[in-house]
Formats: C-alpha cells, sequence, structure tokens
C-alpha cells in the first residue's frame, strides 16, 4: 500500500469513528472537496457548505481534527495486526470492493478481510436459517449447498451456529467456495464452538466484517451484518427460521436491495418453518424444490459454470452507474435535471457520480453540475 493510499485510509477511517459521520456524509464531503487531504484541511466554513451536515456536526469535525495524529499511532497499531493475521482492509473506493454491495442502502464503506478475496468477483448466493434446524433442514441444508457449489458459485452465510454452520461446512467438503460475513471483529471468534470452521474458512475461503478488530459479539451487530450477506449476493436462499428468527431480517434486506429472495417450504405444524411458509405465503419469496429453481430464476446457467459471470453490458460499470452514465453527455447537466431522468434520489445520485469521477468518466463542475470527462 502507497503512503497516499494509506493517509486515505486513515482519514476515511478517522472521519468514520466520528459520531454522526456516515457513509452518505462522506460522499458528501468527497463530492464537495474531491479527496480527503482536503476535507481533513477545510474550515469552519466550508464544511457549512457541505449537504448533510450540520453546525454540529461540523463543529464535531473541526474539534476532533486535533486528535488526527493520535488517532493515526492508534491506526498503525492495528494496521500491525491486520498483517500479523494476514487480513486486509477494503474500501468502498478501492477496485476490490465488491459491485453488488455498492449498490445497496447504507453499504460498509470499509470492510475488514481475511481469505481469498479473489471470492468477492464470483457469482454469489446466500443461505441462512434457523440457528436450531430440523433434521429435514439440516438435509436440505447440505444438499442445497453442495449442489450450488458444484455450479462453481460462492455460497455466503453468517458463521452462526445451525444452519449457516452446515452450509460453510458443506461448501468446504465438496471444495466449494464460501464467504462468512461475521459480527464481530476478524480476529474474535464467534461462537467460540466454530473455530476449526472459522480457521477452515479464513484458509480455504474468505471472512469479512465491518467491525474493527476486537470487536466483540453484540446482538445489535449481527442483525446489521445481514445486509452485507444479501447485499453481496444475487438472491438469498432461507432454508428453515420461525416466524421471529434473524433470517427473516437477511430475507427483508434481499427484498430492500431488489435482491431474490427464495424459501424451502416445510410442514405447516413445524416451528422452524413458521417463517419460510410466511415468505412464500406473501409472496415474498419464490417457493424452491431444487437448486434449478434457483439459478433459473438468477438467469444461472448449469451448462459451463467454470468461466461464467454475470455482468453488466459495461463491466466497469454498475447498474446505476451506467444508468447515470448514459443521461450525460459534453452540456453540463445539473445534479436536479439528473436525478429526475433518471429517476433516483438526488443524494443516491451523488454517490455514484462520485464513483463516476473517481473512475475517470465524468467531471463535476461549478454549481453541482456534471459534464462526462
Amino acid at each position: 500500500m502507497t503512503e497516499t493510499k494509506y493517509k486515505e485510509l486513515v482519514i476515511l477511517k478517522f472521519l468514520s469513528s466520528i459520531e454522526g459521520i456516515g457513509p452518505q456524509k462522506i460522499f458528501n464531503l468527497l463530492s464537495k472537496f474531491h479527496s480527503f487531504e482536503n476535507i481533513l484541511i477545510a474550515d469552519i466554513k466550508d464544511l457549512q457548505n457541505v449537504d448533510g451536515l450540520n453546525v454540529i456536526l461540523c463543529n464535531k469535525i473541526i474539534n476532533q481534527k486535533k486528535y488526527f495524529e493520535e488517532y493515526r499511532k492508534n491506526f498503525d497499531i492495528e494496521f500491525e495486526k491486520l498483517n500479523k493475521i494476514n487480513a486486509r482492509i477494503i474500501t468502498y473506493f478501492d477496485d476490490e470492493y465488491p459491485e453488488l454491495l455498492k449498490n445497496i442502502y447504507f453499504p460498509p464503506i470499509i470492510l475488514y478481510t481475511v481469505g481469498n478475496l479473489e471470492l468477492l468477483k464470483s457469482n454469489s448466493i446466500s443461505i441462512v436459517g434457523t440457528r436450531v434446524p430440523s433434521n429435514y433442514g439440516k438435509t436440505i441444508a447440505e444438499k442445497f449447498s453442495i449442489e450450488i457449489s458444484n455450479k462453481n458459485i460462492a455460497i455466503i452465510s453468517g458463521l452462526a451456529r445451525g444452519i449457516d454452520s452446515i452450509v460453510h461446512n458443506s461448501v468446504l467438503n465438496n471444495n466449494g467456495k464460501t464467504i462468512a460475513v461475521i459480527g464481530t471483529g476478524i480476529d474474535v471468534i464467534y461462537p467460540p464452538e466454530n473455530k476449526l470452521l472459522f480457521e477452515r474458512i479464513r484458509n480455504e475461503g474468505l471472512i469479512i466484517s465491518e467491525y474493527e478488530l476486537g470487536t466483540k459479539p453484540d446482538a445489535q451487530n449481527f442483525p446489521r451484518r445481514n445486509r452485507i450477506i444479501s447485499g453481496l449476493s444475487s438472491g438469498t436462499l432461507v432454508i428453515e427460521t420461525k416466524i421471529t428468527g434473524g433470517a427473516l431480517i437477511t430475507a427483508a434486506y434481499a427484498l430492500e436491495q431488489g435482491r431474490e429472495v427464495f424459501a424451502i417450504p416445510g410442514q405447516i405444524n413445524s416451528k422452524q418453518s413458521e417463517g419460510t411458509n410466511s415468505l412464500i405465503q406473501k409472496g415474498e419469496a419464490k417457493l424452491v424444490t431444487c437448486v434449478e429453481d434457483i439459478l433459473s430464476e438468477l438467469k444461472f446457467y448449469s451448462d459451463d459454470f467454470s468461466n461464467k459471470k454475470i455482468k453488466f453490458d459495461n463491466p466497469e460499470l454498475t447498474l446505476f452507474e451506467e444508468k447515470i452514465y448514459n443521461v450525460l453527455d459534453s452540456t453540463p447537466k445539473h445534479i436536479d435535471e439528473i436525478s429526475i431522468n433518471v429517476n433516483m434520489p438526488t443524494s443516491e445520485c451523488l454517490v455514484h457520480l462520485l464513483t463516476l469521477e473517481f473512475k475517470g468518466l465524468v467531471k463535476q463542475l461549478p454549481g453541482k453540475t456534471f459534464v462526462l470527462s
């Protein structure tokens, strides 16, 4: 990592540590100042001209800047720890950051990873379910995991007890690709009985977390990480879950993100199938009885998966970036006009325009107008 890249990462993490500064406000800051270093040297007057920043937040940024060098020293220590466990940080602005995840609401701006980052380039499906599966659920989880992984598709789950663990183990035993998204730091193993599975995934698959090193398991972390599980994949399969199960949160995120949801039907008197049957009944999930039901819906084809990867027409652009790119030309267009043309909120347009600017495809002009570079 170059010194410039390292400093940008420190500033990004520093900004993220300030209460009230989330991804959207960071995007707005970058849209205004065009670089992380410019944000760091901005004065209170400049900050007050940034969308979404009130006087209180502007003062917080100014007040916290005096602690930046101390923060940098602490990050140096964390970075050394990451190197010792062969882990990496990737950010929203890195080439390795998965395009599918960029297209969700509130994408994590920083990801801690350990393992094979190449897996993020694979077609992927999430499989989730209850921590206390029935024998039926265990059998189905193993069967679908093996059959899907046979198609060279990466399978994503949450390394929790029950269905998640069965899924990861089944894929690894089948020499397939698996990604675990966890709700702790990547140096914290939870649940503790999954120590061997954790080590296997880090050596043969990929482990991802948005939480800093040393983050302990906290009840609020796990529902939040579920948006990443669904966000990384083209579709989510729910095996078994109670009506109050966490897997339903993942399904809800998938629906919100415009991804496909699939569910395995179960007996009507089975508590473990209450959630899946409800998803099917409400039309929120497609009932599946075999792997082909999923593959055909996602336009995954069972012949020759080894070299297939679903792509946009322009492989450098996400679907939303391409939509915005296509309405731009050499004539400056105001952000409000672009927003109307692509039927997208202004705040979302700015995020994608910023990414297009980083890719060298778009140039921002004064007055929040944009042209093709």
